[in-house]
């Protein structure tokens, strides 16, 4: 039998196959006449969306659909979204996708009421201040993929093609008021994006747990997070119309990014100049960069990995027997050992490190490492030296 719920933490979910039935209902809730659903060029194309479209314009409702998003959403992808929104006098957002629709879609439907860049709410000090709450649109979020958590998460990130950075835009009332986990959505995924979302997913999990700063209950949900995917990751990629596990990994998918408000850190922190550099997929570099950032960090997250694998019931216990576990889980998800693989060189290597301590995921990894510290993970990883 496959899991059903409904939850009201960090948000308001519907958890279950068919859920996707309530999205009108769901849009009136919060007091839409004429939602506009964002999304990827992907997606839209695809009958499960133009299905979730025609149930909401039957119910009443006067639904646009906004698909101009690249999967590394860019600030230009967003205000062309906003233009949208003004244009054809909409009243709220469905974002529905991936992680990069979500976070699209989120920040469309905070910058409809704003009048400064959306540069000026990046992630740093109090800049969220300066949003003006009032004019923000709801959101609902329907994820189609289970890595980003994006449905529960505060922030959107947003590249800025001008300096080839991936910026963190923040602010508390971006948390979507209503979100559907719905299994049904993701069946169609191929096996390497279930493989590539679903270690994102193990990402923030990790990093949340191995975090320094002091948040118990985020520990706790990473914990269960990471038990997850070891039980259901191996199964959804196998087999995408096993809804069971299609469903736990949407669920940890929610539970990474509910976790990750105790830190991210090195593995992020290289993923988002990387992706602003190459446009290389999220998922797929953290799953590669993952090894390379647990050994740099061996020596603070040991005890925490220790207490991990007893929990997991690994068969070899201690930070050992969790690479061991982790290098065969990639090994089966056909996931590369090096980022050389997908055509990252170290070029760039020096900029790269540079440019890791600036993000504000740095700040949550267990070790300050320096540019240099960076600059060698990152090489290691090119070249696959564990």
């Amino acid at each position: 039998m496959t899991s059903s719920a409904n939850w009201n933490y960090p948000t308001n979910i519907k958890v279950g196959a068919g859920r996707i039935s309530e999205l009108s209902g769901l849009c009136r809730s919060l007091g839409m006449q004429a939602p506009l659903l964002i999304t990827d060029p992907g997606i839209s194309a695809l009958p499960m969306l133009q299905k979730a479209v025609e149930e909401v314009q039957a119910a009443g409702l006067r639904c646009g659909l906004f698909s101009a998003v690249k999967a590394n959403p860019t600030g230009e992808n967003v205000q062309e979204g906003v233009d949208f929104y003004k244009k054809n006098n909409h009243d709220g957002v469905i974002a529905f996708g991936g992680g990069s629709a979500l976070d699209a879609g989120k920040a469309v439907a905070l910058m409809v009421g704003q009048d400064r860049p959306i540069w000026d709410f990046e992630d740093l000090g109090d800049n969220w201040t300066r949003v003006k709450v009032a004019g923000m649109a709801p959101v609902v979020a329907v994820p189609t993929t289970a890595g980003a958590g994006s449905e529960v998460g505060r922030a959107s990130v947003i590249t800025d093609r001008a300096r080839h950075l991936k910026k963190i835009i923040f602010h508390p009332k971006m948390l979507p008021a209503q979100v559907i986990l719905d299994p049904e959505l993701t069946v169609g995924l191929p096996p390497e994006i279930t493989a590539a979302t679903g270690m994102d997913a193990l990402s923030h999990n990790l990093e949340a747990l191995c975090s320094p700063f002091y948040h118990p209950m985020a520990e706790g949900i990473a914990m269960e997070g990471i038990r997850l995917v070891r039980e259901h990751l191996p199964r959804a990629t196998a087999d995408g119309t096993d809804l069971e596990a299609r469903t736990q990994m949407l669920v940890c998918s929610s539970m990474g990014a509910a976790a990750f408000q105790k830190g991210l850190g090195a593995m992020h922190a290289l993923a988002h100049p990387l992706g602003g550099l190459y446009d290389a997929h999220h998922g797929t570099l953290n799953a590669i960069l993952m090894p390379y950032v647990l050994q740099a960090n061996r020596k603070e997250i040991e005890p925490r990995i220790t207490r991990l694998t007893r929990y997991l019931g690994l068969s070899t216990t201690g930070f050992d027997g969790f690479m061991t576990w982790l290098l065969q889980l990639r090994k089966q998800l056909t996931i590369p050992h090096s980022l050389a693989e997908i055509g990252i060189d170290d070029t760039c290597a020096g900029i790269i490190g540079r440019m890791a301590i600036e993000d504000p995921s740095a700040g949550g990894n267990p070790i300050p490492f320096t540019a240099n510290q960076y600059r060698q993970i990152f090489t290691d990883a090119v070249h696959g030296r564990l």
